[in-house]
């Protein structure tokens, strides 16, 4: 049975828009202008347990919506989901015991008193042994490298620490379902890295089931073989990465560094359509090739001069990302109404 099922998961917002200054605020008081925006429409997806899935989309295309709804913190306004065979919305205790939520720009802490504190806070209210909270919260603190930071008050803790700290204080009752929700943002490289390791290993080791959402592609890249791509509130694509980036870019960054300069007319008639610059000579030469083609590229360079270094790379994701999405639009989809 999947971990996580979403079937046409919808989610609408009602607002009321006024004109600006005191005439529109007595106008308000007789007419309302109802809106509507649909922050998610129609999303459909399942996710079997172990599985590492990356949610991607910009601002405002639905992901932290559907995150919420799946948690049972929203209630959608149409569709169902299904997360270890409960309904979310129903908030139950046996469900809330079995997921945990972590947003990189939201605290679970108190910033006051010592992590430690609101660990011992997280065994009561979840009713957890003496000696389970105990091997549970050394066994993660190790992990994470932050045991000699347990008694230390968070508002103390850099950036770093406090992630570190709040994945803690999310695992300490071991959640099946983890939900992610740019836990790296603000991160620095370093930061960034220890928590994707963390992250393999919390579900190599006891299969967690993460859902993650993150600007940073390279958290995506070295975390989930699988993605579901949102904009504007609907699912477009639902598959690996790699069909992802094969379909979007169709083609291959190829580049060669040779021995000696190469005269850019030889290199030019070699391949046509190559943008050399004003150089005369070239020492390194990059361009974009079709898939299909990029064996005959290669085979091209080769002839050129002996070459040090040869390269095919796929185009960054980040740009393949981008290119997917759809200009944004006005978000209003319906209105009328009064007070």
């Amino acid at each position: 049975m999947a971990a996580i099922v979403a079937t046409d998961l919808s989610k609408t917002y009602r607002f009321h828009r006024k004109a600006p200054g005191l005439r529109g605020s007595i106008a308000s008081l007789f007419r309302r202008e109802t809106l509507e925006t649909r922050a998610v429409d129609g999303v459909s997806f399942a996710i079997e347990a172990g599985e590492v899935v990356g949610f991607l989309g910009p601002n405002g295309a639905g992901k932290t919506t559907t995150l919420k709804m799946l948690c049972g913190l929203l209630y959608p306004s149409g569709g169902a989901a299904r997360v270890l065979g409960h309904t979310p919305a129903r908030r139950e205790a046996a469900y809330l015991r079995r997921i945990a939520l972590v947003m990189g720009q939201k605290n679970m802490l108190w910033w006051d008193i010592p992590a430690m504190e609101t660990l011992l806070l997280h065994k009561e209210m979840y009713g957890l042994a003496e000696a389970e909270f105990r091997r549970t919260t050394d066994e993660l603190a190790e992990i994470l490298e932050v045991g000699h930071l347990l008694r230390v008050q968070v508002r103390k803790l850099s950036l770093g620490e406090r992630m570190k700290m709040e994945l803690l204080a999310a695992l300490v009752h071991h959640p099946e379902v983890l939900f992610l929700d740019e836990p790296t943002i603000g991160l620095d490289v370093v930061a960034q890295g220890r928590v994707r390791d963390f992250l393999h290993r919390l579900n190599r080791e006891y299969g967690t089931t993460i859902l993650l959402t993150s600007h940073y592609m390279d958290d995506i890249e070295q975390l989930c073989p699988r993605v579901l791509v949102i904009d504007r509130g609907w699912l477009e694509f639902d598959g690996a990465l790699a069909t992802l980036v094969e379909r979007a870019a169709p083609h291959k960054i190829v580049s060669a560094v040779f021995a000696a300069p190469v005269p850019r007319a030889v290199a030019r008639a070699a391949l046509p359509g190559l943008d050399a610059g004003d150089a005369e000579e070239l020492l390194k030469i990059s361009l974009t090739a079709p898939r299909e083609e990029v064996a005959d590229v290669a085979e091209r360079l080769l002839r050129l001069g002996r070459i040090v270094d040869l390269s095919v790379e796929e185009a960054p994701v980040e740009e393949i990302i981008r290119g997917i999405f759809r200009p944004a639009a006005d978000p209003v989809v319906a209105g009328g109404g009064r007070s």
